[in-house]
């Protein structure tokens, strides 16, 4: 059973970047298909990036400002993210799975992080 923490939220402006971390333990997770997704207030949880072996997937609204990777040494996968928007704010959650069946769908992940808060003031 992985158990999935991330970091790296925060608060930061409009066109500044982040780097989001999500250690993995109980598991090795390098072989796993690992996810981002976000929520924000009062909305779905929705895809953000996803790694499955080495190709990386990414939602088209964050295309060409994220990358995915993972190192598997530290068993930690990270998100960077950069030109932020005020609309990317949301709590940021990390998710694996052994196959994740439908990559972009949260139903095909069964571990998930508790998630952490990143807030982009304009």
């Amino acid at each position: 059973q992985a158990q999935l923490v991330e970091s790296g939220g925060g608060l930061v402006q409009a066109g500044g970047s982040l780097r989001l971390s999500c250690a993995a333990s109980g598991e090795i997770i390098s072989t796993y298909v690992m996810g981002w997704f976000r929520q924000a207030p009062g909305k779905e949880r929705e895809f953000v990036a996803a790694m499955r072996r080495s190709s990386e997937y990414y939602a088209n609204s964050v295309k060409g400002r994220s990358t995915i990777s993972r190192d598997n040494a530290k068993n930690t996968v990270f998100l960077w993210m950069n030109n932020l928007r005020p609309e990317d704010t949301a709590v940021y959650y990390c998710a694996a799975d052994q196959s994740a069946a439908g990559t972009y769908s949260p139903l095909a992940y069964r571990y998930w992080g508790q998630g952490t808060q990143v807030t982009v003031s304009s």
